[in-house]
């Protein structure tokens, strides 16, 4: 992520995000953290693989320069693990969140023992080659098994999510199997289902692993509109009657179901994985 990019409106502050690996974590946390604050517009600017004592002095210079260009200093959000190349960061002229620091020290003390100090361990794939190849082959079936195109797999499938056209299922389900290695399909409930008012049948031996996902009315024809303009498709009335129908569905059948209405999609699928009880495949489990 390059330097730049912040609105001209309102207070503006750079920050930077450090990492001797990809950067992930920090930017992770240290947005959690932005978020709280409210009327900033935040330059962000993301540098991973710091990994030598020339990459954290040339990082050092960037964050000098954006200090005296803007007259403020730079928040910096940092895992670097090698403490020399920590050192020469918090001599620059920011304020520095050392979120490896803070913690591995009080850890160190209850658990009366030194960390290793590796570089990269939480990526190691020695250690968590299970999980990492879970969530491969869980993204595999779900690219495979989108949008109902290979329902003779919905054996395989840990979760099905179901619910009309554009409510939110593939992007979903790429999140449940790239995060968490959850093998998830979906199928789009049409028109043609709408019809019979009853499940399709090629759900009916999978009715436990379905999860629904709905959505208000005029957000759905506000994304429609995007793909099909002017369309019957598109249209708010054409959208109401099918989320009336498939809330019918979902109370005749029992289905569990989320409104995703304004919700983020880690929001979503955390919700989906607390309701379900799937066990993630993650770090190792």
């Amino acid at each position: 992520m390059g330097e730049g990019g912040a609105d001209s409106d309102g207070d503006t502050r750079t920050v930077y995000f450090l990492s001797d690996r990809t950067g992930i974590t920090a930017e992770t946390l240290g947005h959690s953290l932005l978020t709280q604050f409210d009327g900033i517009n935040w330059r962000r600017t993301s540098i991973p693989f710091l990994d030598s004592v020339d990459k954290a002095e040339d990082a050092a210079v960037r964050i000098n320069q954006a200090a005296a260009r803007e007259g403020r200093r730079p928040l910096v959000f940092s895992t670097l693990v090698d403490e020399s190349m920590r050192d020469i960061i918090k001599q620059a002229n920011c304020v520095f969140y050392d979120f490896f620091g803070t913690f591995i020290n009080s850890m160190e003390k209850e658990l009366k023992q030194h960390s290793a100090h590796v570089i990269g361990r939480s990526y190691d794939m020695r250690a968590n080659s299970t999980s990492y190849f879970d969530r491969m082959e869980a993204i595999n079936y779900t690219l495979h098994n989108d949008d109902g195109v290979s329902a003779k797999n919905f054996s395989k499938a840990d979760i099905i999510l179901v619910g009309v056209s554009r409510s939110g299922k593939t992007p979903t389900c790429l999140y449940l199997a790239l995060h968490y290695g959850i093998s998830a399909a979906n199928y789009p409930l049409t028109e043609e289902d709408m019809d019979s008012m009853r499940l399709p049948k090629i759900l009916e031996p999978f009715k436990s692993k379905l999860f629904g996902l709905t959505l208000n009315a005029a957000q759905l024809h506000k994304i429609r509109q995007e793909r099909r303009p002017n369309s019957g498709y598109a249209s708010l009335r054409q959208c109401q009657q099918e989320l009336q129908w498939q809330e019918s569905l979902y109370r005749m059948c029992k289905i569990p179901n989320l409104d995703s209405s304004n919700v983020s999609i880690e929001e979503i699928s955390a919700a989906i994985l607390s309701r379900s009880g799937l066990k993630r495949a993650l770090y190792g489990q």
